[in-house]
């Protein structure tokens, strides 16, 4: 018996903060479970015609945020796949709502200074530029982990390889489903 095949029948969505590695945990849950990756962030870009530091710098934030929640309720209408959304995406009302009602959601969570590690590596984000990641990092758990929350399972990844993540994700999915589906009759 195929015990992933409960994990293939609905969007698995994953959500937290950046730098937490929603997509490249995203891309290898994909392979796992044999199933299509999507990644909000590049999708925007798409559908925007530009990179999201610009769609930042030339629209604003809010511009930003409505263009991610129609992109999401697209890619929540296909069929099943693994979706990694960006930090703030979860935290629209109507995002979330869609994410809820339409996928499973994983909420990845790592220590902080571990994250700001990570962010720092890379200058494509623009909510940190010029300022220091950890001070970002702090203000947005503060905002964002009540309504991370929300998510259907959380999983700690600490500093954990990948595969590791990955394998952490499946069983804490498998045990929620385990939990809430209806037993056969």
């Amino acid at each position: 018996m195929d015990r992933y095949k409960p994990l293939r029948a609905r969007t698995i969505t994953l959500v937290g903060l950046m730098g937490v590695g929603k997509s490249s945990v995203g891309r290898r849950l994909a392979n796992a479970l044999e199933l299509p990756f999507r990644d909000a962030d590049s999708e925007v870009e798409a559908a925007a015609g530009r990179s999201i530091p610009d769609i930042f710098a030339d629209l604003g934030e809010p511009a930003f945020r409505e263009g991610e929640r129609r992109v999401i309720a697209r890619l929540l209408d296909e069929p099943p796949h693994v979706l990694a959304t960006g930090g703030g995406a979860f935290m629209n009302d109507e995002t979330r709502a869609l994410i809820k009602a339409r996928s499973l959601s994983v909420w990845l969570k790592a220590d902080l200074e571990v994250l700001a590690r990570r962010v720092s590596r890379k200058d494509n984000r623009p909510l940190i530029t010029g300022r220091d990641p950890m001070d970002v990092l702090k203000e947005q758990a503060a905002l964002r982990y009540p309504i991370y929350e929300l998510a259907d399972v959380m999983v700690e990844t600490g500093d954990a390889a990948h595969h590791v993540t990955v394998d952490q994700v499946i069983q804490a999915l498998l045990a929620h489903l385990a939990k809430t589906e209806e037993p056969p009759q």
